[in-house]
């Protein structure tokens, strides 16, 4: 085996690179070890053209093997990986959305990016596979323009996650382990940043409300380690990096330039801010389509005619906004569209509800509670725990007013689904003061701009409506950026160089959506961020840029949580009658068995009776879910099993046995005591059964418990010394 090894600190630890002919085949491979973490990353690209393909086909697949950690995972009949994890999906979209921009956009070769997880311990093979999908592009000889570099970054705080800020004051850690970021009380934000040349082109972050200066900071920081990562692989690609494959330019037909200055081009300014959103640009389009169609009736393939119309599209779009303040629908730079909020109101069935519109944009989030039952269950390839809160978006073809296939969750689906609930999960009560399971589902019912933005704020109210008692309301927006623009096709209204100034969009809907250079995602409450994520369509955004779109973003996300707080100004005092109630009790640990009996008879036995369902946690927290009574039967069968008595308590049982010795008496269904014939009454008792009878009631004082042999010892006079006069008279005395 051939083997070369080149090795960079970053966050004071060992990142090693490892080339060998391991996968010779591929057109770059790289092996990335950071601790005892390790990806293998492989590029391909496909040797033949793409004809009428119409787009640049990249794939990005994560692949987790759970050899990786150690663990044979699966079905008892399957015990093959299935489909992608979550966690898979994320990753995968975390590194396409940081490679995508740095390819030439007019390629029409297929590209193809596989990161293998070899071995996992505490580090994040995510940030490994980012970094190891550059350098494998990198030192290939496929045209990309990289490479990049990426870094976690967070902040511990020992004194908690709400401590305040000060300028220079972070204590920020770069790539923090596992361990640190489990620790939720005092881990108080989490980013994941790429980017190139100081500039940043990817973000994915959690925070507890935290303010925008200090993120601006964090940022700030990451980017000094991604410069030191870009420098590591520069090295690497200087030394053994292959030479790029040079792709030849289709180049657009002359008379169809002509074609297009003469018949649509000054149509264009007209139809984009016309007011009447996709309508008119869209009927133009089609203008054009059916014109080219007819200029070469012997072509099947129009797609460079048709990426003209686009680009020329673009560059209005960023010439007017830079230029002269002006947007598509007329909005101010700074402006929201219309908002529209309600909080419940659609069925007395639901948990909770909510609808949120922002101009075109609607969504409706709907609210389920459940018990500790309903979790959900996680056995990944480095963690195996329970959530108990859980976002899901859906973004059905009616949506945007098209046909597809419906019932299938994408890769898109499930990042806007994970944005929201990370942007949400910052304000939940804990589980302590909330035991429930959440689950709140977000349907996209019309989409022009950021659906995954309404999500959160449509989820808010379903909350706030369904009675959880969440911190703070949270609101979604999605910021934009026009800068100076480059494009591979001749665009007859492009000027001469670049257009060097940039505008910030608040809200960015459908082109701007399209054609814009940023969408900066920026959630959070009146306080501060709660989740960001950010995609770029250039290769990298100044740092400085994303601190004003954050500061214009906070006036925006206030205003709408003014909205959402005019519909219901906080979460409703009780839950939906339809909810499932929830009660807690906490048992000894060593009564666990008792309770739940031999093969789980006794607890199957309870919940037949009452109908709940009961959940025992290894501490002895016990939780009691269900409907109408049912928790409280459960609750109290427990009770009684479980019941401790202390010295000095003073009740009634009924007496059980009688010996010579003294009397059982039975406390509740799974206790009793003894009196000693001593402890009976306050004179000389000489038989027991003179007295007491079994079926008796009698009151009984405890004088002692011991808990390893499992023993009570009762008192009938320290109860009531009186008992036996009252019942048997001075007869009982004589005898």
């Amino acid at each position: 085996m051939q083997k070369k090894e080149y090795s960079v600190e970053i966050g004071g630890k060992t990142l090693t690179a490892i080339f060998t002919d391991l996968a010779e085949q591929a057109h770059g491979s790289v092996m990335l070890k950071y601790g005892e973490t390790i990806v293998l990353a492989t590029a391909c690209m496909s040797h033949d053209s793409q004809k009428g393909l119409g787009f640049f086909n990249l794939t990005v697949d994560y692949v987790e093997r759970f050899y990786a950690s150690g663990k044979i995972s699966g079905s008892r009949f399957v015990k093959r990986e299935g489909k992608p994890s979550e966690d898979a999906i994320l990753a995968s979209r975390v590194i396409d959305r940081t490679l995508r921009p740095l390819f030439n956009q007019s390629i029409r070769h297929a590209v193809q990016v596989i990161v293998t997880v070899i071995s996992v311990d505490d580090n994040d093979s995510t940030i490994l596979a980012v970094n190891a999908a550059s350098l494998a592009l990198a030192v290939s000889n496929i045209p990309w323009n990289g490479p990049i570099g990426c870094v976690r970054i967070g902040k511990y705080d020992p004194e908690g996650k709400q401590a305040s800020y000060s300028a220079g004051s972070n204590e920020l850690i770069i790539n923090p382990s596992q361990k640190l970021r489990d620790d939720d009380s005092k881990y108080k934000f989490d980013l994941t940043v790429c980017g190139k040349n100081g500039n940043i082109n990817m973000i994915e972050a959690s925070a507890h409300q935290t303010v925008e200066a200090e993120l601006e900071e964090a940022f700030t920081q990451a980017s000094k380690e991604i410069s030191r990562l870009e420098d590591f692989q520069k090295k690497i690609v200087a030394e053994i990096g292959k030479e790029k494959r040079v792709i030849e330019q289709e180049v657009i037909n002359p008379e169809s330039v002509k074609l297009f200055n003469e018949n649509i081009f000054p149509k264009m300014p007209e139809a984009i801010f016309s007011g009447a959103g996709k309508a008119k640009i869209d009927e133009l389009h089609n203008v054009w389509n059916k014109i080219v169609a007819e200029k070469y009736p012997e072509r099947e393939d129009f797609s460079l005619e048709d990426n003209l119309f686009d680009d020329t599209e673009n560059d209005i779009l960023h010439d007017k906004a830079i230029n002269e303040n002006k947007r598509a629908d007329g909005r101010k730079m700074n402006e929201l569209r219309d908002l529209f909020a309600q909080a419940g109101g659609i069925s007395i069935v639901l948990h909770g509800s909510g609808i949120f519109y922002r101009g075109g944009t609607h969504v409706l989030s709907v609210l389920t509670l459940g018990g500790p039952e309903d979790r959900h269950m996680i056995d990944g390839m480095q963690t195996k725990a329970e959530k108990r809160f859980m976002h899901h978006y859906n973004f059905p073809p009616y949506s945007s007013g098209e046909t597809g296939r419906a019932g299938f969750t994408n890769r898109r689906e499930v990042g806007h689904g994970a944005l929201a609930e990370k942007a949400l999960a910052m304000v939940l009560p804990s589980l302590t003061e909330f035991p429930y399971t959440i689950r709140v589902v977000s349907e996209s019912m019309a989409s022009n701009g950021s659906t995954s933005q309404a999500s959160i704020c449509a989820s808010t109210l379903a909350l706030m409506d369904g009675g959880v008692p969440i911190v703070a309301p949270v609101a979604g927006i999605a910021m934009g950026l026009m800068m100076g623009t480059t494009s591979p096709q001749p665009s007859p209204y492009k000027g001469e160089g670049e257009i060097q100034n940039y505008k910030i969009l608040t809200d960015i809907q459908g082109p701007e959506d399209h054609y814009g250079d940023m969408d900066f995602k920026v959630a959070g409450t009146r306080e501060g961020v709660t989740a960001i994520q950010l995609d770029v369509k250039v290769e990298g955004v100044p740092i400085k840029i994303l601190g004003e779109a954050m500061i214009q973003a906070k006036d925006a996300r206030v205003a709408i949580i003014d909205r959402i707080e005019k519909e219901i100004a906080a979460p409703r005092k009780d839950i939906s009658p339809n909810a499932p109630k929830i009660l807690i009790i906490k048992i000894q640990p060593d009564m666990i068995g008792m309770v739940i009996g031999g093969g789980g008879k006794t607890i199957k036995e309870i919940k037949e009776k009452s109908g709940a369902e009961i959940t025992i946690e290894d501490n002895g927290t016990v939780y009691f879910t269900g409907k109408g009574q049912s928790a409280e039967m459960a609750k109290k069968i427990v009770e009684e099993m479980t019941r401790e008595f202390k010295v000095g308590e003073v009740l009634k049982g009924e007496v059980v046995k009688v010996a010579d010795f003294g009397a059982f008496v039975q406390l509740n269904a799974r206790a009793d005591g003894m009196v000693h014939i001593s402890e009976i009454a306050p004179w000389r008792v000489e038989r027991v059964s003179d007295i007491i009878k079994e079926g008796m009631i009698v009151p009984v004082k405890v004088i002692s418990v011991d808990r390893e042999k499992g023993r009570i010892g009762l008192s009938i006079k320290e109860a009531d010394k009186n008992f036996f006069d009252q019942k048997h008279g001075s007869r009982t005395k004589s005898q």
